[in-house]
């Protein structure tokens, strides 16, 4: 005799009910996940490595070839006679990288109008950090490639300071760091990024067009008259904004200068205080996207390097060598001089409950260059020969500049260390 078992209709729809309960639930922890790590300070430099990663991956993989075919496919756009026909890779370094460099434009202006730059007490020190981590690390370059012309063109590659990585290694050690030590850096980074602008205007200009920057200047013609009329509507900035780009990118100088070109435009007050600064609305909008979108397509798209064929002799060869040894030795006593000369000289002085041994890690996670590097990688060598070293010498400077400069703060930011600095504070 066979007996069936009959379950009543509510079990059914309870049990449904349950079910689409369950996975609400796990819905809304992984959206609280995700905004949690977005919110992180390290969540920048988290998505950056991720992407260095993947790109080295793939190309040394067996899909090296859909890597190098991805970043070569051909992207035209059209205007009547005017046309910008290049491949996917320069759209990313001379576009997406334009944008970056708004955001780093807007930056620095809020800071030298009403921030940490705002006045020379609070900006000597990372001015005086800043000059050192760039003069030094090209010295070291130098040095090491003094006796190959061909590479000199590389030097100012590791005097640069990549934001987002070195902040995010320095958000990995947690509450333990002086909120002091953060803007220390933060400025330091700012600063370095000015001088990267500078060096690119000065240094890594290509023959000019006379008549495309004449062009040029009604752009900024229109953004100067906006400016002085009040504009507050983002949209008419950047539309002047790309036409700007568009003659910038056809007149030799390179296009991601005239991103920190408008963002020198953008107010950053209004006449009516009930209206929101148009530089802070565009900052706190471009921030996320460029930190977790633009930033990590332009490392996949330039960490990428094919290891094979390449031998441990090759890392010690001039450019690698010079970019490696200047960003993780090169920064360190150049930063640590001309903090201590300055301190000395009594022009600057240490932030309150911030120590040397601090200032010392700091100068080593300065040596992160990573994005800013590879960037100005890219402008000093076309050379194809070069992009494999350059790749090479700037992601081993910044892993051991980051895994050292971690490992020194965690000291210097421990409990007993940081007691220790606070007596002596009280007794000097």
């Amino acid at each position: 005799m066979r007996t069936t078992t009959r379950f009543a209709p509510g079990w059914a729809i309870t049990r449904r009910v349950d079910v689409v309960n369950e996975i609400l639930k796990q819905t809304v922890m992984i959206k609280r996940g995700a905004q949690a790590f977005f919110q992180h300070q390290a969540a920048g430099g988290i998505m950056l490595m991720v992407a260095a990663v993947l790109a080295l991956l793939l190309d040394n993989s067996r899909l090296a070839w859909l890597y190098d075919g991805l970043l070569q496919t051909p992207v035209a756009i059209q205007i009547g006679q005017l046309s910008l026909d290049k491949p996917l890779l320069l759209w990313i370094n001379d576009g997406l990288m334009a944008v970056f460099f708004f955001l780093v434009g807007l930056e620095i202006k809020r800071e030298v109008l009403e921030g940490r730059l705002s006045n020379m007490r609070q900006a000597g020190l990372p001015i005086f950090a800043a000059v050192g981590g760039m003069v030094i690390p090209a010295a070291v370059y130098f040095g090491i490639n003094w006796d190959n012309p061909e590479a000199y063109n590389g030097w100012a590659i590791p005097a640069a300071t990549d934001i987002a990585f070195a902040l995010g290694v320095l958000a990995l050690l947690g509450s333990r760091v002086p909120p002091a030590l953060k803007v220390f850096l933060l400025a330091l980074a700012i600063i370095d990024d000015l001088g990267a602008i500078i060096i690119i205007a000065l240094f890594y200009t290509s023959s000019l067009s006379p008549t495309v920057l004449a062009i040029a200047l009604f752009g900024v013609a229109a953004l100067t008259i906006m400016n002085l009329r009040g504009v507050t509507r983002t949209a008419p900035y950047i539309v002047v904004g790309a036409f700007i780009w568009v003659c910038v990118l056809k007149s030799g100088v390179h296009a991601t200068l005239a991103g920190v070109l408008v963002a020198l435009f953008i107010p950053l007050k209004t006449r009516n205080d009930e209206i929101p600064s148009p530089l802070k609305t565009m900052e706190h909008g471009l921030a996320p996207w460029v930190a977790f979108g633009i930033m990590p397509i332009f490392a996949f798209a330039n960490a990428g390097v094919s290891l094979q064929g390449i031998e441990f002799a090759d890392l010690f060869a001039g450019v690698p060598l010079g970019i490696a040894l200047g960003l993780f030795i090169g920064k360190q006593p150049g930063i640590m001089s001309f903090v201590w000369a300055g301190v000395k000289l009594g022009l600057v002085r240490l932030p309150d409950g911030v120590n040397w041994l601090q200032i010392y890690g700091v100068s080593i996670l300065a040596g992160i260059g990573f994005t800013m590097s590879l960037f100005i990688g890219t402008l000093a060598f076309t050379d194809p020969e070069y992009s494999a070293a350059v790749r090479i010498g700037v992601l081993t400077g910044s892993v051991l500049s980051a895994v050292m400069g971690a490992l020194v703060l965690r000291i210097a930011t421990s409990p007993g260390a940081t007691a220790e600095s606070q007596t002596k504070a009280q007794m000097a």
